[in-house]
């Protein structure tokens, strides 16, 4: 098969390596995935560049999400059928070396899930982790209908579907942006309110959108960088939802102050959490899409030879949604 991979961590350019490797074969309790569409994570760029951790492998497939179609089941392996079209997530982690950068893939079936016929597989491609940890961070303390939900970058991959299964879910939804433009992307994705944190108060407006009350729920991008303002504006009994702090990779926590509003602080990283968590997640996230019409943004299109390029839109930061690798050219 073709496929993308790198045997020394660095630069994009320098050390992905575009050939042919052995096609996988599916396991027991696997299936294998014919590979049309590879989602690219900051995740997968970090890993990559190493800055996440040493690397694990003498050589890696990256990239973690992917959509296509089952064309091999294993024994054991019962729930798809040859031809099932398919979305996955966390390819490339928990000891797998190879992920989704690749015409095929092997992995465990409960990592796979089925994709709705009305979705395109670079937009199956975007779920994977955006949507599944947007789904754990709102709903692993329970329901969330009639509390408010403040999302951090409510226009990034993680954010922009958060403030939809937010809304799904019965929230009403306060999403911070950057610029008109992602303004533009939160409303569309259902937010109530909408607030650029760039040259407008977030505390005030959400304290006045909740009455002097506070979010009740914080589903948050960069906890380093936001826990100053976020504290603000968080009411009594909340929860802060943490997946990603890169503003401040090794924040000071004011634990008196979270103490003294009895806020929860749950931290998160997909490939960690509880099987019997994910596969709510999967369970609930195929029945929001099957109830309406969901936006999957795109951000940029790249064929498997250019898996380089790809990784560079990621690190550049400034796409809308998610960058997509097409495995069949």
């Amino acid at each position: 098969m073709r496929a993308v991979w790198y045997e020394e961590t660095g630069p994009a350019a320098d050390v992905l390596t575009y050939g042919e490797m052995a096609t996988p074969v599916a396991g027991p309790g696997e299936v294998r995935i014919r590979l049309e569409a590879s989602g690219v994570n900051p995740a997968d760029v970090g890993r990559r560049g190493g800055s996440y951790r040493a690397k694990e492998f003498s050589r890696v497939i990256p990239n973690s999400d992917g959509a296509g179609f089952i064309d091999q089941t294993g024994d054991g392996a019962t729930r798809f059928k040859i031809g099932d079209r398919v979305w996955l997530f966390n390819g490339q982690r928990n000891g797998r070396a190879f992920g989704t950068a690749a015409e095929h893939i092997a992995l465990a079936e409960h990592l796979v899930t089925p994709l709705p016929d009305n979705l395109s597989f670079a937009e199956g491609a975007t779920l994977g982790i955006p949507a599944m940890t947007a789904w754990c961070s709102l709903f692993a303390d329970g329901p969330i209908v009639g509390k408010t939900v403040l999302v951090t970058g409510g226009a990034g991959a993680v954010g922009h579907y958060a403030v939809q299964l937010a809304k799904w879910g019965g929230a009403q939804v306060i999403a911070t942006v950057s610029s008109a433009m992602k303004g533009e992307q939160a409303r569309q994705a259902g937010a109530d309110l909408v607030v650029n944190y760039r040259d407008e108060d977030v505390v005030a407006k959400a304290m006045a959108f909740t009455g002097g009350r506070g979010v009740d729920q914080l589903v948050d991008v960069d906890f380093g960088g936001n826990i100053a303002t976020t504290l603000k504006l968080m009411a009594m009994n909340s929860t802060i939802a943490v997946y990603a702090t890169n503003g401040n990779r090794t924040p000071t926590v004011p634990m008196r102050e979270l103490m003294e509003k009895c806020i929860t602080l749950r931290s998160l990283v997909l490939f960690a959490l509880p099987p019997a968590l994910l596969a709510a997640a999967q369970a609930d996230i195929s029945k929001w899409l099957a109830a309406g019409p969901r936006i999957h943004n795109v951000a940029a299109q790249f064929a498997l030879s250019e898996t380089a390029q790809a990784h560079v839109a990621v690190e550049k930061g400034d796409k809308l949604g998610t960058v997509v690798v097409d495995c069949a050219r």
